[in-house]
């Protein structure tokens, strides 16, 4: 075979690696996309393609598993890639590393108006963005209506006593052994019932836990009765063999989950089943405009380190295309980031996704310090602590304070001496 030929098939066999098939002129951007999500998207890249026939996207799956650990090894490493799928928790971690470019301004691909201003807030540090929402998510109830119905109620109550009775009559009525199915593994409630009380979870610049204030305290309180007048049962989430057949038993009427349940709650619950459930913004002590959740999702970032920020913010911007967003739901069932891509009617024909879409109007974020991920360990153990009565509320309460100050102890000692962790800027 003449070399010329060898060369040739080589290169044919190759075709996709960096160096054989790619022109001098493209563009080749690393994209990094996790789960699902990174399976997925490569089915939008072509069309990007032909719009940009300079550039040329190189998408690598990330399991979840690895891709916390694996983010922070490249960034150690100065070989992270252009782009990234970053779930918006992390924004306030990785900004702090110095890893990620802020949004260029004018290179937004929607302002901040055209998403739901819990999720846009995740975005921000200081008052700037790194970020820009992909897709979107939070929690609310998943409930029985028949067996609210069968205990009295014909929809679900929108305050907090209110709901509390009706879980009340669900136990007392025989509809449901429990109410409500409360993972004592799982920070997120108590946390929720804080915020929706007012508590700003943390205090004096986000350095000292704030869990013994008065609001918290207000949160927990109503958290911790459900289980002491056994409204929900003394159960983390592994003690429950499965979910969906004891939601189908009748074992507990609700549960607060996320979009992710929506599909699994259609293929698991048998068909007499599939009209007696349903969706409902969360309950707040004041009423429904009260009854905040958490802002949750993924966001789209441009790393520092990248060389290719403008073709980057390009993809970004057709990512959050109002086509494509209905697009990339239609493939993976997450909830679009815009506001206009919800005017679809699929999303308005299906009675569990509005209840999505008034529940993402009430999100907020948790704070954004790299410290988070530690901190809701903590409050997930100090709160099964006081739930199974090893710790009184106070101590409890006392005690989550105390950890939390210690986590926090070199933000303190940043701040005491002016400076913000995670502060420095760069120019776009």
């Amino acid at each position: 075979m003449p070399r010329w030929a060898a060369v040739a098939l080589l290169c044919l066999l190759a075709a996709g690696l960096p160096g054989c098939g790619e022109r001098r002129d493209e563009v080749v951007l690393s994209f990094w996309a996790m789960g699902r999500e990174g399976e997925v998207v490569s089915e939008l890249v072509p069309d990007f393609e032909r719009e940009h026939p300079g550039i040329r996207v190189h998408v690598q799956q990330i399991p979840w598993s690895a891709a916390h650990e694996k983010l922070l090894t490249a960034h150690v490493g100065h070989a992270t890639p252009d782009l990234a799928q970053l779930g918006n928790t992390w924004i306030a971690e990785f900004h702090a590393l110095g890893a990620l470019a802020p949004v260029p301004a004018g290179a937004e691909a929607f302002s901040p108006d055209a998403t739901f201003p819990g999720i846009w807030d995740t975005n921000l540090i200081a008052g700037r963005a790194y970020g820009l929402p992909w897709y979107v998510d939070t929690r609310l109830l998943f409930y029985r209506r028949d067996l609210l119905a069968r205990a009295g109620y014909a929809e679900m109550p929108g305050d907090w006593a209110a709901w509390r009775r009706a879980l009340a009559a669900i136990t007392a009525s025989g509809a449901a052994r429990y109410g409500i199915l409360l993972p004592l593994n799982e920070w997120v409630v108590p946390a929720v019932l804080g915020l929706q009380a007012g508590s700003p979870l943390l205090r004096e610049q986000d350095s000292r836990g704030d869990f013994s204030g008065a609001a918290f305290r207000q949160g927990f309180d109503f958290y911790l009765g459900l289980f002491r007048d056994e409204l929900a049962p003394l159960a983390g989430s592994q003690e429950i063999a499965n979910i969906y057949q004891e939601f189908a038993r009748g074992t507990f009427a609700m549960i607060i989950t996320g979009p992710w349940n929506l599909g699994e709650f259609r293929r698991r619950l048998p068909a007499e089943l599939q009209d007696a459930w349903a969706t409902a913004p969360l309950p707040g002590p004041a009423g429904p405009a009260s009854g905040l959740s958490l802002a949750g999702g993924s966001s789209l970032v441009v790393f520092r380190e990248s060389p290719r920020r403008a073709a980057a913010w390009q993809f970004i911007a057709y990512l959050l295309r109002p086509e494509v967003q209905r697009r990339f739901y239609r493939l993976t069932g997450d909830l679009p980031a815009r506001r206009d891509a919800w005017a679809a009617p699929e999303f308005a024909a299906d009675s569990t996704l509005r209840s999505f879409r008034i529940q993402l109007e009430r999100v907020v974020s948790t704070p954004k310090i790299p410290e988070w991920e530690q901190i809701a360990s903590r409050l997930q153990l100090r709160a099964e602590a006081a739930v199974r009565g090893a710790l009184t509320a106070d101590a409890a309460l006392a005690a989550l304070d105390a950890d939390v100050d210690r986590i926090l102890e070199k933000r303190r000692w940043l701040l005491a001496r002016g400076l913000v962790p995670g502060g420095e800027e760069e120019a776009p």
